[in-house]
């Protein structure tokens, strides 16, 4: 099923781990897909050739959503590429592990830029494409923003506000624009040996496995076409982690 085919989507950090993911799954749906990167520009490439091997249009666009120039530039560019934005995902975002005493406030200033203020300026910069074809905003939240971390406070901070910009514009911008929210679990990206965490994690998750980044994208995609009347949800995607 193509059930988005004739739609724009805009996949910040879209080049590669779960937002590369998303984007293809966007793809094959049938949308035409526009991927932001900051640094990664042979991973977007690459990521570009996948997506018009689908069969569908696609652009590679370098963004820093932490900088408001930055994202205007973009949305324009996207405007005049694929004439509009009809889903927007702020997937770009940052990670990182550091114990509470030892956290510095340039690590939380960081952390909150990208995962916080850069999806709303996204939003708020893409609001008024989104609002002309009655669009949808996904935004990639985690699990981490609901249940809290010790050694990762301002990731969880970030996380949590990011969910409460989610449901604070779902309400600024409807009826207009639906926005909605996925919060992974642990997601395994494959890209190295399981750590000994991942795989305490594995046994404690009642699906008996961590995530991947597909499960991400599938439910991006369902948020992508599901009923205009849902918006200003969070959906966990984590294998019942969080229940235990």
């Amino acid at each position: 099923m193509q059930e988005l085919k004739g739609k724009s989507v805009v996949i910040t950090g879209g080049a590669k781990r779960i937002g590369h993911e998303i984007a293809l799954e966007m793809a094959r749906a049938g949308a035409d897909i526009a991927i932001t990167f900051r640094t990664s520009d042979r991973e977007a490439r690459r990521t570009v050739g996948e997506l018009t091997s689908l069969g569908v249009r696609a652009v590679a666009v370098q963004c820093d959503v932490r900088d408001e120039k930055s994202v205007k530039q973009m949305v324009l560019h996207v405007r005049r590429e694929l004439g509009g934005i009809d889903v927007l995902v702020n997937n770009a975002g940052s990670y990182d592990t550091v114990d509470f005493e030892d956290l510095t406030l340039q690590q939380w200033d960081e952390m909150f830029a990208t995962n916080a203020t850069g999806a709303f300026l996204v939003t708020k910069l893409a609001a008024k494409e989104l609002r002309k074809r009655k669009g949808r905003i996904i935004n990639i939240g985690s699990l981490g923003g609901i249940r809290p971390w010790a050694s990762h406070v301002h990731y969880c901070s970030s996380k949590a506000a990011l969910h409460m910009l989610t449901q604070a514009s779902a309400k600024a911008l409807a009826p207009d624009v639906v926005v909605n929210c996925v919060a992974p679990g642990m997601i395994d990206l494959g890209e190295k040996k399981p750590s000994a965490t991942m795989k305490k994690l594995t046994k404690k998750t009642p699906m008996l496995r961590n995530g991947s980044a597909q499960d991400v994208a599938i439910a991006a995609r369902f948020f992508a076409g599901t009923a205009q009347f849902v918006t200003g949800q969070i959906l966990v995607v984590d294998g019942g982690l969080g229940l235990v």
